[in-house]
């Protein structure tokens, strides 16, 4: 899994824990569902409604459907066990045994057993229909945010909310409108990914590193959006220039000026941006 997100909906009073990686792929707890049922022994409530035939069914079709790793041959001896006085399926057992990705269990704080919506909405209408309407009309609040939050306006108004005009006039006041040492124009950089670093940051790799050993990634992880747009600009230059087999010096100093010229020129944008987002309010 990539970035798992945390959310919560809710329904009736009751909190329900929703986890995504990909926004599309949601699992809701089924134990946090079932307290409206039991709030004591929610798990007993998820352990009888795996005991259902009609139960064991959906969640085999479901998985045969979304999950190419599932075993059938475990599935069709399940169902046949299925709705016995003696028949018994946890969870755990069901997700080892079919290989099923559909349920899974977390451990500790906040643990439980999480499904897939899909199967999380099965379970609530088998509760109660009523809760099962009111999960799904805020989960659809929940999906409702999350689409503004991931449209190109919200995301264009919080990154130029978020950048300090400043910390980037300062930057380029700093560097760019210092004009490169002899050693860093007569240095051999052995990567060129670092001498675009030296170009647009004034520093290599390592030397960010040494600056900064408490914190994860490198210096490009760290960067502002305008600085990772003029990245990807010089990047494209630099492969032109390389193939007219331009000296690695003068494309230091080719590459420092479209730097200095690009990211003045966003600044200037993004100032008008930012004044013209202040004046629509």
């Amino acid at each position: 899994m990539s970035k798992i997100k945390k959310d919560q909906i809710s329904a009736k009073g009751f909190s329900i824990q929703v986890y995504t990686e990909d926004f599309k792929n949601d699992y809701i707890s089924l134990t946090d569902i079932a307290r409206y049922k039991n709030k004591e022994e929610p798990n007993v409530v998820v352990a009888n409604w795996m005991r259902n035939y009609n139960t064991i069914e959906y969640l085999g079709i479901w998985e045969q459907l979304n999950n190419p790793e599932f075993k059938p041959l475990e599935f069709e001896g399940y169902l046949k066990e299925a709705g016995s006085n003696a028949f018994t399926l946890s969870p755990q057992k069901w997700q080892k045994t079919t290989n099923a990705i559909g349920l899974f269990v977390k451990l500790g704080r906040g643990g439980g057993t999480f499904a897939h919506k899909d199967i999380a909405f099965k379970f609530a209408s088998w509760i109660s229909a009523e809760f099962e309407l009111y999960i799904i009309k805020d989960y659809q609040r929940l999906k409702e945010d999350e689409n503004s939050k991931l449209s190109l306006t919200w995301n264009l108004h919080r990154e130029i909310s978020k950048i300090n005009y400043k910390i980037h006039t300062d930057a380029i006041k700093e560097y760019l409108l210092k004009d490169l040492t002899n050693e860093q124009l007569s240095f051999k950089y052995s990567s060129e990914a670092d001498m675009l670093n030296v170009a647009l940051f004034n520093k290599r790799a390592k030397q960010w590193r040494e600056e900064n050993p408490d914190l994860k990634g490198n210096m490009r992880d760290y960067a502002g959006l305008n600085e990772l747009l003029v990245l990807a600009n010089m990047e494209s230059y630099n492969a032109i220039l390389i193939g007219k087999g331009v000296d690695q010096k003068e494309r230091m100093i080719e590459l420092r000026k479209l730097a200095r010229t690009q990211l003045l020129s966003l600044e200037k944008l993004g100032d008008s941006g930012i004044k013209k987002l202040e004046g629509n309010k």
